[in-house]
């Protein structure tokens, strides 16, 4: 079904959040960003060593730390 974590995505992906686990703040803080089910991302780089990764959404940069982005289920988009 081509769904895998966000923190897994390789670079230059696009997929769409199917959801996000983990507790009301980290729901609430990833809401704020605009991140919420539905929403179409795409991975523009991952840092190694355990850095943060950085997508696109609706045309904004985020970086967001590996634990926000080992919470949030994606599905590839198929092109």
């Amino acid at each position: 079904m081509n769904e895998i974590l966000l923190i897994k995505l390789q670079r230059g992906i696009e997929a769409k959040i199917i959801s996000i686990s983990g507790g009301r703040f980290a729901s609430k803080r990833l809401a704020d960003l605009g991140l919420t089910p539905g929403t179409k991302i795409k991975v523009l780089r991952r840092a190694p060593f355990f850095g943060p990764v950085e997508i696109e959404v609706r045309g904004s940069k985020l970086v967001l730390g590996r634990g926000l982005s080992a919470k949030i289920l994606v599905k590839i988009n198929e092109n």
